[in-house]
């Protein structure tokens, strides 16, 4: 099944993020350090920053790429603010990732850094199960994280993300196949100038954000991002095939993805099985498509998300 929406999905992903971060980072910083001591960096290296709001059973929220922490802003204020009541008040802890929306890059690749901090920030802080809620590229942190610590995380709720986001026009390529298309879409957008980048950003923003104060948001936070850190991420995300490895997930898992942005291409039913089949795996999983939401779910149509976050953690 070849979708051709959802390559327009994946070109805007990879537009946004470059696009927005082109103004504020033209020139590409370069590293002489051995591999070696990268990866020593990323692992040593803050690879997110965490603000925690309220008390009570644990909440971590993990934005996307080239995304703040402040995304989650209203939901923060709807599970762990003051006026939480009558729902269960928990314990918000918001990441905003190394690289993005002003929070200084680490050397060495960003997701495996992240994921292992991520588990090391749960065990130190004793946090109990706690439930992770992502978006786009947090999703994908959020699933990764899953599968390699199931005993650590209690729910899922995944937002607009797919485990293997390469292979959805392309549901039977094969992971070497995956990691060229990664290395080649690093390449490309390594050597692409600002004019190109800026020209498509107009365009790639609507696909994703309705509103012009939402979208203003969302290139704001690109404009403060690290362009080799932003292009990194998006080929790792693109390369990597996380469909088998999601078997591995004990906790219950809600997916809440969008289409509507795309109708023009396909009717929701073809994003319904999209989803259902990159999903095949994970048992259980409950999956829902907005039809008012564009990707960024949570800025888009809050409601509709909280109404489903609600029923899931009841």
């Amino acid at each position: 099944m070849c979708i051709k929406p959802v390559q327009s999905f994946l070109l805007a992903c990879v537009v946004l993020a470059v696009c927005a971060v082109s103004e504020a980072r033209a020139a590409l910083s370069t590293t002489a350090a051995t591999a070696a001591a990268s990866k020593a960096a990323a692992t040593t290296a803050a690879a997110f920053t965490v603000e925690v709001t309220g008390s009570g059973a644990p909440l971590i929220l993990i934005p996307g790429l080239a995304s703040s922490g402040a995304v989650w802003d209203g939901t923060v204020a709807r599970y762990c603010g003051a006026q939480a009541a009558p729902l269960p008040r928990r314990q918000c802890h918001v990441l905003t990732l190394a690289g993005f929306a002003g929070v200084p890059a680490i050397d060495g690749p960003l997701l495996p850094a992240v994921t292992a901090q991520l588990s090391a920030y749960i065990a130190r802080h004793r946090l109990d199960r706690p439930t992770v809620i992502g978006h786009s590229l947090g999703g994908f942190l959020a699933l990764t994280l899953a599968a390699a610590h199931p005993q650590q995380v209690g729910r899922l709720v995944i937002v607009d993300s797919l485990p293997a986001l390469g292979a959805a026009h392309m549901p039977a390529i094969t992971s070497a196949q995956l990691r060229a298309m990664g290395d080649a879409m690093r390449t490309q957008l390594l050597a692409q100038d600002a004019a190109t980048f800026e020209a498509s950003a107009r365009q790639a923003v609507r696909t994703m954000v309705t509103g012009d104060r939402q979208a203003a948001r969302v290139a704001d936070w690109g404009a403060r991002s690290d362009r080799r850190t932003v292009i990194e991420a998006m080929a790792e995300l693109i390369g990597t095939d996380l469909r088998g490895d999601v078997a591995r997930i004990a906790a219950p898992t809600l997916v809440l993805g969008s289409w509507i942005a795309y109708r023009n291409y396909a009717n929701k039913a073809v994003y319904e099985q999209l989803y259902r089949s990159q999903y095949a795996q994970l048992a259980g999983a409950r999956i829902e498509l907005s039809d008012t939401a564009r990707h960024f779910i949570m800025l888009d149509d809050p409601d509709w998300l909280y109404d489903r976050i609600d029923a899931f953690l009841d």
